[in-house]
């Protein structure tokens, strides 16, 4: 037997189930079954899946009937030991808080209010090389399929990376509200700095140049560290705010499971699409685990850990089996 013939679905599995080793060569070594790691090599070059299948992955789990917001961010994968690879920028990592050798992934996250549950549903790979797109356009893209794809946010969410006026001008065009962090030095009321501001507890209502009349609250977390929380919702509580920025950290931790559950900074493989191809399964992968964590109640991180426990209690059983 030369190989499978639902690659698609073993390499996903792979990734799902792979808590060390992501490449090519781990997943030739682990089948049951003859697969070389050329033919994975191959078989992830030759593919072409797209942001657009996510959707058709994703969709039939998003109710778009239930409140929601979208929350948009991004993240660096980290590819400080394959700078050869294509797409590979040097970029600045919030999580290694300084710049290094990476691809850059704008991720739009659909979240239910009700359930308290976030999926993505649409991603874009920053490589102004090859589209000439900047990190803001790809924002403004996503926002408006989303539109198309019938869902409406009660608010969509992201940082200040994203707080520029013409993505803000965009976001009020579909009619949405937004809620965003702005820079402590964002000039407001024609002439302030905005953490020059005597700001209410139950917010200052400001002018934000160039975009209009908006209500900023103040939120001081417990290491002293102050963030300007800004939204255009008419008559806001600092309440509402809070519950929508909280939502927002489902953001940080898909990125970081995704990262440490599903590989996506572990492809080695030096083309353009075997990458996108890659950060596609991860993500997909990362999908089919958070399906089980909804139905069965299991984390990640418990569905690594069962996977590994099942290879240590075969090892055990052999070795008291065959006692030196």
């Amino acid at each position: 037997m030369s190989g499978y013939p639902c690659i698609k679905d073993i390499y996903k599995t792979f990734l799902q189930v792979s808590s060390l080793r992501y490449s090519g060569l781990a997943l030739s070594e682990v089948s049951p079954s003859p697969l070389s790691h050329d033919t994975v090599s191959r078989w992830l070059k030759s593919r072409c899946f797209r942001p657009k299948d996510l959707w058709r992955l994703v969709e039939p789990s998003i109710d778009k009937k239930s409140p929601c917001v979208l929350i948009a961010d991004d993240t660096l994968i980290a590819k400080t030991r394959s700078k050869k690879i294509v797409m590979v920028h040097y970029q600045y990592s919030g999580n290694e808080h300084e710049v290094i050798a990476g691809i850059g992934l704008v991720n739009l996250l659909w979240h239910d209010l009700t359930k308290v549950e976030s999926i993505p549903i649409n991603y874009r790979i920053y490589d102004k090389d090859s589209d000439g797109k900047t990190k803001n356009t790809h924002f403004s893209e996503m926002l408006t399929l989303a539109k198309k794809r019938g869902i409406m946010p009660e608010a969509v969410v992201m940082d200040a990376w994203y707080s520029s006026l013409d993505n803000l001008k965009s976001i009020r065009s579909h009619g949405w509200i937004w809620v965003n962090t702005l820079r402590k030095n964002r000039i407001v009321n024609h002439n302030k700095q905005l953490n020059k501001l005597d700001i209410s507890e139950e917010g200052t209502s400001i002018h934000l140049r160039g975009y209009g009349w908006v209500t900023v609250f103040k939120f001081t977390a417990k290491n002293g560290r102050i963030d300007y929380i800004v939204t255009n919702k008419e008559n806001p509580t600092r309440q509402y705010l809070k519950s929508i920025m909280d939502a927002r950290w489902s953001v940080e931790v898909y990125h970081r499971e995704v990262k440490q559950n599903c590989g996506i900074e572990r492809c080695q493989a030096r083309t353009s699409r075997a990458q996108r191809n890659h950060i596609f399964l991860a993500i997909s992968a990362w999908f089919e685990q958070h399906k089980r964590r909804i139905s069965e109640k299991i984390t990640l991180y418990q569905q690594n850990w069962d996977v590994i426990k099942s290879a240590i209690t075969e090892q055990i059983r052999v070795l008291l089996a065959y006692p030196n």
